[in-house]
Order: C-alpha cells, then sequence, then structure tokens
C-alpha cells in the first residue's frame, strides 16, 4: 500500500459518529436556532468528525501510532469542546458558582488529569484494545474538556475566572502538561506497550509506516510526547494572550462604563447651587 493509497481508502463513517453529529446540530438550531455564533458549532462538528473518521483514527484505533493517538486526544479535548462553547448564545448560563464543575480547581483537575489518567498504560492499552473503553475515552475527553474551558469560556462573562486568575489557570495546565509530554518523549520504556508491540498487521500498514515514513515505535512514541509538549502548549499559549487581551481592555471599557454612569446620575455644579 502506498501513502496516497492509504490516505483515500483509510476514512471511516461510523454510524454513532455520525448520529451523534447529526443529535448536536439538531438540539443546537432547535435551542438557539440559526445565529451567527452557529460557525463555531460546525468547525467543532467538522473537527469530531475528522478526529474520529479519518486516517488519523485508523493509524491510533488500529494500534499503528502513538502519536496519532496523542492528536487525537489534543483535539477531543482542547479543540472540540472549546469550539462548543464559543458556539453557545451569549444568554445561556451554566448555573451559579456554588455548581461542583463551577470550581476552577475541579476545572483544572480535569483537564490535567484526562491526558495524565489516559496514558496510564493499562487505560492507554485498553482504549486500543476494547471499543467500550474506546468509547468511555472519547466520551470522557470531550466531557472533561468540556468542564476544563467552561472556566474560561462560559458564555457569561460573570460565570468565567477573572483574566489574571484564568492566565494562571492556562499557564498551569501548560506546564503540567509539558511535563507529562517531556516524560513520554524521553521515556526509555514504552508508555503505550501496545503500539510498540501491536497485534497483527490487519490493515497492512506496518511496511508503510516503518519503510516509507521511516517512524519506528521509537521514534513513534518521542513524536507523540513532543506533539503534547509543544503544539498543545501553543494552544494554552493561545488562549492566555486572549485573556491578556481581555485584561487590559475589560477594565478600560468597564471604568469609562463606570464614569459615563456616575456624569448622568451625578447632580451638576448648577444643581448644587
Amino acid at each position: 500500500m502506498t501513502t496516497q493509497q492509504f490516505l483515500t481508502s483509510a476514512w471511516t463513517w461510523n454510524f454513532a459518529v455520525l448520529v451523534s453529529t447529526g443529535i448536536a446540530l439538531a438540539a443546537y438550531i432547535r435551542a438557539f436556532g440559526m445565529n451567527r455564533r452557529i460557525g463555531y458549532l460546525l468547525g467543532a462538528l467538522i473537527v469530531f468528525l475528522f478526529t474520529l473518521s479519518s486516517p488519523i483514527n485508523a493509524l491510533a484505533a488500529g494500534g499503528y501510532l502513538f502519536s496519532a493517538h496523542m492528536l487525537q486526544h489534543i483535539l477531543l479535548l482542547l479543540i472540540v469542546p472549546a469550539l462548543l462553547l464559543m458556539s453557545l448564545s451569549r444568554s445561556f448560563s451554566f448555573g451559579p458558582r456554588r455548581w461542583l464543575i463551577s470550581n476552577p480547581f475541579v476545572g483544572w483537575i480535569c483537564g490535567v488529569g484526562a491526558m495524565w489518567l489516559w496514558h496510564a498504560r493499562p487505560l492507554c492499552n485498553a482504549a486500543v484494545s476494547s471499543k467500550l473503553v474506546n468509547a468511555a475515552q472519547i466520551s470522557s475527553l470531550l466531557l472533561l474538556g468540556a468542564i476544563f474551558w467552561r472556566q474560561i469560556l462560559a458564555p457569561r462573562e460573570e460565570e468565567r475566572l477573572s483574566p489574571p486568575g484564568a492566565v494562571l489557570y492556562l499557564f498551569s495546565a501548560c506546564v503540567a502538561c509539558s511535563i507529562l509530554g517531556i516524560l513520554i518523549t524521553f521515556s526509555p520504556v514504552s508508555v503505550c506497550p501496545i503500539y510498540a508491540q501491536p497485534a497483527a498487521d490487519q490493515q497492512g500498514l506496518f511496511n508503510l509506516i516503518q519503510s516509507s515514513w521511516g517512524i519506528t515505535p521509537e521514534k513513534d512514541q518521542q513524536i507523540g510526547g513532543l506533539l503534547m509538549w509543544v503544539p498543545m502548549c501553543l494552544i494554552y499559549l493561545a488562549a492566555i494572550i486572549a485573556q491578556l487581551a481581555r485584561w487590559f481592555t475589560h477594565p478600560v471599557g468597564a471604568a469609562v462604563a463606570g464614569v459615563h454612569s456616575q456624569h448622568l446620575g451625578s447632580p451638576s455644579a448648577t444643581d448644587q447651587v
């Protein structure tokens, strides 16, 4: 098999993935109608479909490349949930701060813990060998990612972390994931042995991957670690920059509004006389 043949033939249209995508789109239109924020939802659904239907999934779910598995994790944990939250109407509320999912510490543990949890050897292996565990992995990454991003991207401003708190929240998450990425990159043993010693080559890809692409199991794990270490932190960095922009613009707007309201509400010097 050539690379071109693989890229054109490795697309799989999973019924559950297609149905869940259709349900999400229908539920959104029913709840919010056709509005300008629907573009974020469509982006989330496209990334979701691409992650679970493209050749990336064939390489990850088939036990061929750990790096493809890592790319899936990044897309499902950080990209899809963020776009889904950004698609919500500004009037939508997640409820008061006393809810457990509103706690920033819980959100941080969900976002960072998801990566550490699913790269424990037993779970990482099981996610490839068991369809049930794989489905649980996908669902949990989406849910935990939504709880993580809810602290930053909640539709209502008052339900979000303050800009300084958000910067600390994102930076510490970047550091925690970088540590895991570094450990994976330089680990002398396989983090997910099922990729180092795969089962039968059901799709005939071993020769393509190792001979044509030059990717050995050791190099594959290093690429996977680097994906978590660098691109994943770039996503956090982009969010930090957005929070810094919010930090420097929001107080100015609030101050102007406050001065304006004081000016309108306070009696003039002539009235006082």
